[in-house]
């Protein structure tokens, strides 16, 4: 069969359905519970906690390193996910759906972080080292594809619906139905497409075997009390701000926020927003390999905090142009893709040395953890201060993770490329 030799029948897709139930899971539920009557409290808190499967990831990754083959693994966890996403479409017409749909998130949330553990090691299994690095690309433009596909597209659709029926709850009842069928297409093909073949790695395994041994590793790094600081800290303003945008972005104006449709979400988001996180990403990217990690890391983390600021201007000032909340949008996508390359090339230096692959994982849990814990504390906090004061507090929230950054120590040309 010709797919099972090239990878670029099976890489795309694949890494579609990685990124496209977590893009659903994390970010399209805050505007859906948003919109069928959900106070920010609830949502802060209880979306927030849907970040603990990819929290705890690196305590289940051996299991799923040691039984059966990592094809099997993804293929019956996207088919699992498929069939959560319609059950929800099902379940939000009925009274109870607020916490069904979270039990049935919370389990889909923990078959998309076994999906991406899985679809990790068949990527590393199925293809050899030059393969491996040409494709890096290639699987983050499709796992951004997939943000792209979730926040913009699928919005885009429930807003459509909101209007055509003029009923929330059975728009965006149809919308995660529609979901789950893309999901089934993605699994379906995914079936087809990947290759069969697959031998396990017997030093992979015995690497996981001693797992024990890995984790206890980790602990042992140098600095690991400042480096695990700094990974929980780094995001604890961009974890609150994540969660109560979209609320603040439709609010009524009487309530502090900006009044805006369904589909100028989707559209914000899903397409300005999300190339110009691409953009930032990859120029981030590219700055890190031409001079270095040292010379980029305080001018990233100011480029992608600073601007929160245009936030705080939107809370008090509201302007009646749509122009200046796309630009400070497009500023901050920006910003976030720029910045965050510094914090990714950080882990990976982080996770250097021998059991890197698990290491990079546990790194990712703690990253994780940084965001699920001040998420869900952050409708609270914005409920009490308003939107005004709420972005106020994020820039603040900012400065720890600033200021321990210029207490790490790495090599300053970590991350240039070598000539």
């Amino acid at each position: 069969m010709k797919t099972d030799k090239n990878p670029w029948y099976w890489i795309p897709l694949l890494n579609f359905a990685s990124g496209f139930p977590y893009v659903i899971i994390i970010s399209v539920s805050v505007l859906m519970y948003k919109n069928l009557g959900i106070s920010n409290e609830d949502i802060g808190l209880y979306t927030s906690l849907l970040y603990l499967p990819w929290v705890i990831k690196p305590l289940w990754s051996p299991f799923i390193e040691l039984h059966g083959t990592k094809r099997k693994w993804f293929l019956s966890m996207q088919l699992f996910i498929s069939i959560a996403f319609l059950i929800v479409g099902f379940i939000i017409p009925t009274s109870q759906f607020f916490m069904l749909s979270l039990a049935i998130f919370w389990v889909a949330a923990f078959a998309s972080a076994s999906n991406d553990v899985a679809s990790d090691g068949f990527y590393l299994l199925a293809l050899t080292k030059d393969q491996q690095s040409f494709f890096l690309g290639i699987r983050s433009t499709f796992y951004r594809a997939s943000m792209l596909t979730g926040n913009g597209l699928i919005i885009l659709l429930a807003g459509y619906l909101e209007h055509q029926y003029g009923d929330n709850q059975k728009a965006w009842s149809y919308t995660m139905v529609f979901v789950g069928l893309v999901m089934t297409f993605l699994t379906i093909y995914n079936y087809f497409a990947t290759p069969k073949a697959e031998l396990p790695i017997k030093a992979g395994e015995t690497e996981e075997k001693n797992f024990a041994t890995v984790f206890a590793s980790f602990f042992k790094k140098k600095q690991i009390g400042l480096a695990l600081a700094f990974i929980l800290l780094f995001r604890l303003g961009e974890s609150q701000l994540l969660k109560m945008l979209t609320p603040f972005l439709v609010d009524k104006t009487d309530v502090g926020g900006l009044g805006l449709e369904t589909e100028d979400v989707g559209l914000i988001y899903g397409t300005f927003g999300l190339i110009a996180l691409t953009v930032g990403g990859i120029l981030g990217g590219i700055a890190i390999s031409k001079q270095g990690l040292g010379k980029w890391m305080l001018p990233m983390i100011l480029t992608m905090h600073l601007p929160i600021i245009g936030f705080i201007l939107l809370a008090n000032f509201h302007p009646a142009s749509v122009y200046y909340i796309y630009a400070v949008v497009i500023l901050e996508q920006f910003g976030y893709g720029f910045g965050f390359a510094a914090f990714m090339m950080y882990l990976i230096y982080v996770a250097e040395g021998e059991s890197k692959t698990s290491h990079y994982a546990i790194a990712t849990g703690f990253m994780a953890l940084g965001m699920m814990l001040p998420g869900m504390l952050s409708g609270y906090i914005q409920e009490y201060l308003g939107y005004g004061n709420f972005f106020i507090w994020v820039l603040i929230a900012t400065i720890p993770g600033l200021i321990l950054s210029r207490f790490l120590i790495f090599p300053k040309d970590f991350g240039k490329k070598v000539e």
